[in-house]
């Protein structure tokens, strides 16, 4: 199982694919969020490739190795 820490960057990575958006998460929320809010924030996102361009769906693809 992975950490909060751990999904916490997971999520940044998949958020920083467009460089025009500089997203970054405060780690501060750990403390608030759970495992199971990390992961369905992170499987939203996922779920998002079918709406994005060809080239940011590869880019993502690699992200779904890590589940």
């Amino acid at each position: 199982m992975k950490t909060k820490e751990e999904l916490l960057k997971e999520i940044e990575r998949l958020l920083a694919y467009n460089p025009e958006q500089k997203l970054e998460i405060n780690p501060n929320y750990l403390e608030y969020l759970e495992v199971k809010d990390l992961e369905s924030i992170k499987a939203n996102l996922l779920n998002r490739v079918g709406r994005l361009k060809e080239e940011d769906k590869d880019w993502i693809k690699q992200f779904k190795s890590y589940e």
